[in-house]
């Protein structure tokens, strides 16, 4: 199978929201706009910004949605079915509370658990077989303090820590674009990397 076709970048649009936890999978995409030069401009076709890059002679699109983070699918698919990218050579970029702040983890599949953008993703795709990069921003302790935590903005040591993390995935880039995934994993999930 060929490798990524596109990332994607789940978050909330407006200044307002820029900086939040929830706004982690966009500072992702944001982070390998910068690095390989891509220009993310937004067309209202795709309901967000878009982009295209290129790596280790492979070229990917790049998308951070601007609707809200609950209707995410509606931006994913429209790419999607306009590029004819199959749902396995997408990866979602997004928060994870159930990870610790800096931790990253790469998978393909499994359910939402509670994240709304996952969710409205998963059914406008009729599937959860697409890549996901899970971006660890720790868990507030209570589970009905997580809509206020994850709309507020990391302190200065978490923001380091998750953009380290971001960093460490990045290089990571060539293997996903060459579909070589689950060498991805193994380096990215390693302890010692």
């Amino acid at each position: 199978m060929s490798g990524l076709q596109l990332i994607v970048g789940l978050a909330n649009p407006g200044a307002e929201y820029a900086r939040t936890r929830h706004n982690a999978g966009a500072w992702f995409v944001e982070t390998v706009a910068a690095e390989f030069k891509a220009n993310l401009q937004h067309e209202n076709k795709f309901h967000g910004l878009v982009g295209k890059f290129e790596c280790s002679g492979h070229s990917c699109r790049l998308l951070v949605p601007t609707t809200y983070m609950n209707r995410s699918g509606l931006s994913v698919v429209s790419l999607a079915l306009f590029y004819k990218i199959l749902p396995q050579q997408i990866l979602v970029v997004h928060d994870e509370l159930d990870l610790p702040v800096g931790d990253i983890k790469l998978k393909l599949g499994g359910g939402h658990g509670g994240h709304n953008g996952l969710r409205d993703l998963m059914s406008h795709l009729n599937t959860q077989e697409f890549y996901r990069l899970r971006i660890g921003i720790g868990h507030p302790g209570n589970k009905d303090k997580v809509a206020d935590y994850v709309l507020h903005a990391p302190s200065k040591e978490e923001e380091l820590q998750i953009h380290h993390s971001i960093a460490d995935a990045i290089k990571l880039l060539p293997d996903m674009l060459e579909g070589k995934m689950q060498q991805a994993m193994t380096k990215l999930h390693a302890p010692n990397k």
